[in-house]
C-alpha cells in the first residue's frame, strides 16, 4: 500500500480553501478534486487530480454525479486497523483517504430567497456532499472532515505540529459534520412541507405534519434568558433572517423577543392606526385612532392614574411608520419603554429617542422587516413538543348569535369586535374591557373566570359604565355576569357553549345587557 496521503476537496463556498489546500500540499497531501474546486485550485497555483482519474470514470449528468463511486467511498471507509479492509483496497488499488473538505450546495439559502422555483429548490439539493461528509464522519477514527472554513487552520495546526489531527479533533469534526447533514436535510423536508422560508401552506388541523424536523441555527446570541441563571439564543430555520432589524439602542433580550412578537400579533388585528403596550406577553395597552400619536395617548391612559404602573419598561408596538409627533408623545415625562418595534421609523425620529435624557441607549429601536407566521406552532413539554395550527381565525361579524333581547348599539359593537380581537392575545382565563375602542382593563391568567372579570373592572373603574366585555371562553355561570352588570358593563361578546348558557343568557336578559356569542373559543395558555 502507498503511503501516499490524500485529502478530498469539493466545496461551493471557496472562502480559505486555497490557502487550506496549500497547507495540506506542504504536509504531503495529494489534493483530489472535481469540477468548480479543482478549476479553482488550480488556478491559484496548486497541483489537483482530478476525480475522474481516482474514479476512472468521467463526471456525468451535469454534474449530478461525481464523486459517488468506490474508489472514493472504500477510500474513505476504510479501517485501517482492520486487515480485511485495507487489502480489499490494495487488491483494487484504492488509496486510504485522510482528510475529506466538504461545504454544500446553498440548499436554506436558495429557498430562502423570494420567488424562487421548485426546479431551482431540487437543483440545490446536494446528493455527493453530504454523502462524502457522513462517510467520513463514520470512519473519523480514521479521517478528518472539515464542513466549515473555520475548521481548517486547526486541521493545519496540528498537522504542523504533530503531522496528524488528532482523535479528538477528528471526533469534534465528526459531530458537527452530522450535525451539519441533519440540518441540511430537514432543510429539504421542511422545504417539501412547507414550501419555501417564509410561505404558509393553510392545512387543516388534522393535517399536521407526521413528522417535524427541525433545523434551527442561532441567529442571535442573547445575554440570557428569562432569568440570569439560564443560557438562552434566539433561532431560526437555516437560510431565514430574523423578521426585525434593529436600528438603535443595547442587545435585544431573550424577554423582548417575546414581547415583540406578542406585541406584533396583537397591534397586526388592526387596519386604523393602532399602538399597543406589551407587559411580559400581556396587553396593557392597546388603542385605534385617526393617527399613531393619538392611538398612543389612549393607549397609555388605558390604566387608571397615578401613572406609570404596568406600561413602565413595557414593549410599544405601532402598525404604521413611527413618526415625529408620536415619538415625541411616547417620550414624554414619566415614561420609558424597553422596546418600540415598527414597520419604519420615519426621519428624525431615531434621534429623538437616542437623544432623550433616560432614553439615549437603552431603548431598542426594532424595524419590523416582514410579518412573521408559521404553518404550525411548537412548544417544548416533556422533553418533547407540542404541535398546533396557528390562532388564525377571524372573526366574521356576520355570523355573531345575538343570545339577548337587548341588541349592542353601532359603537358597542364596534368595542366588542375591538375587545374580542385583544382577548386572543391574552393569557386565559382572559377578560377584556374597552370602551372607544381603547383598552382600559383586562384580567388575565387567573385559574378561574370570575376573578378575571374582577380584576378588569378593578382596572376600568368608573370607566366599565356602558363599556363593553369579552371574555376568551364561556362563562361557566351566571355570577360572572351579575359581575359585569354590577360594574356598569353594557355589552358582552363570549363564545358561548357552557352547559349554563340557558342561564347565563336569563341572567344577563333579566340585567337589560345586550351578548353577543362567536362559537369562538381562544384559550391562550
Amino acid at each position: 500500500m502507498s503511503n501516499t496521503k490524500r485529502a478530498i476537496i469539493s466545496v461551493f463556498d471557496k472562502t480559505g480553501i486555497a490557502e487550506f489546500a496549500r497547507g495540506l500540499s506542504l504536509a504531503g497531501y495529494e489534493i483530489v478534486s472535481s469540477g468548480g474546486t479543482a478549476k479553482y485550485l488550480r488556478e491559484q497555483g496548486l497541483t489537483v487530480t482530478d476525480v475522474s482519474d481516482v474514479t476512472k470514470f468521467p463526471e456525468m449528468l451535469d454534474g449530478r454525479v461525481k464523486t459517488l463511486h468506490p474508489r472514493i467511498h472504500a477510500g474513505i471507509l476504510a479501517r485501517r486497523d482492520v486487515p480485511e479492509h485495507l487489502a480489499k483496497l490494495k487488491e483494487h488499488d484504492i488509496l486510504p483517504v485522510d482528510i475529506v473538505a466538504v461545504n454544500l450546495y446553498p440548499f436554506q439559502a436558495t429557498v430562502a430567497r423570494p420567488k424562487v422555483t421548485d426546479g431551482e429548490a431540487i437543483e440545490n439539493i446536494d446528493i455527493g456532499g453530504p454523502s462524502l461528509i457522513r462517510a467520513a464522519a463514520k470512519n473519523h477514527q480514521d479521517v478528518a472532515v472539515a464542513t466549515s472554513p473555520d475548521q481548517y487552520p486547526t486541521i493545519i495546526s496540528e498537522l504542523e505540529i504533530s503531522g496528524q489531527v488528532s482523535y479528538q479533533t477528528k471526533r469534534e469534526l465528526a459531530q458537527k459534520a452530522f450535525a451539519l447533514t441533519a440540518g441540511y436535510d430537514a432543510a429539504i423536508n421542511n422545504y417539501f412541507i412547507n414550501g419555501p422560508v417564509g410561505a404558509i401552506r393553510e392545512l387543516p388541523q388534522q393535517d399536521l405534519p407526521e413528522s417535524i424536523s427541525l433545523n434551527l441555527k442561532k441567529s442571535l446570541p442573547l445575554r440570557y434568558g428569562e432569568n440570569p441563571h439560564q443560557p438562552a439564543g434566539f433561532y431560526l430555520p437555516a437560510g431565514a433572517e430574523p423578521p426585525f432589524e434593529q436600528i438603535h439602542g443595547k442587545e435585544i433580550s431573550y424577554n423582548n423577543i417575546l414581547d415583540m412578537a406578542a406585541s406584533w400579533e396583537l397591534v397586526s388585528e388592526f387596519t386604523d392606526p393602532c399602538c399597543v403596550i406589551i407587559k411580559h406577553t400581556n396587553p396593557c395597552g392597546c388603542a385605534c385612532a385617526q393617527d399613531l400619536k393619538a392611538a398612543y395617548r389612549l393607549a397609555r391612559d388605558g390604566e387608571l392614574p397615578p401613572l406609570p404602573i404596568s406600561r413602565f419598561g413595557g414593549i410599544i408596538a405601532v402598525n404604521r411608520p413611527l413618526d415625529i409627533e408620536a415619538a415625541e408623545e411616547i417620550t414624554g415625562p414619566n415614561s420609558f419603554y424597553e422596546v418600540i418595534a415598527a414597520p419604519d421609523f420615519l426621519p428624525g425620529v431615531k434621534e429623538i429617542f437616542a437623544n432623550r435624557k433616560g432614553w439615549g441607549p437603552n431603548v431598542r429601536l426594532v424595524r419590523i422587516t416582514k410579518k412573521p407566521g408559521s404553518q404550525y406552532l411548537l412548544r417544548s413539554a416533556w422533553g418533547g413538543a407540542l404541535a398546533q395550527a396557528p390562532d388564525n381565525t377571524t372573526l366574521d361579524e356576520s355570523k355573531l348569535s345575538q343570545a339577548t333581547s337587548n341588541k349592542p348599539t353601532p359603537q358597542q359593537l364596534e368595542d366588542l369586535l375591538f375587545a374580542f380581537n385583544i382577548v386572543k392575545h391574552v393569557k386565559s382565563n382572559a377578560i377584556v374591557i374597552a370602551k372607544n375602542r381603547q383598552l382600559i382593563g383586562m384580567g388575565a391568567g387567573q385559574p378561574n373566570r370570575l376573578a378575571s372579570v374582577r380584576l378588569a373592572l378593578q382596572q376600568a373603574g368608573e370607566r366599565a359604565r356602558g363599556a363593553a366585555l369579552a371574555s376568551d371562553g364561556f362563562f361557566p355561570f351566571a355570577d360572572n355576569i351579575e359581575e359585569a352588570a354590577a360594574g356598569g358593563i353594557a355589552a358582552i361578546i363570549q363564545p358561548g357553549g357552557s352547559v349554563k348558557d340557558g342561564d347565563v343568557t336569563a341572567r344577563a336578559t333579566e340585567l337589560k345587557l345586550a351578548m353577543v356569542l362567536t362559537g369562538i373559543r381562544h384559550f391562550r395558555h
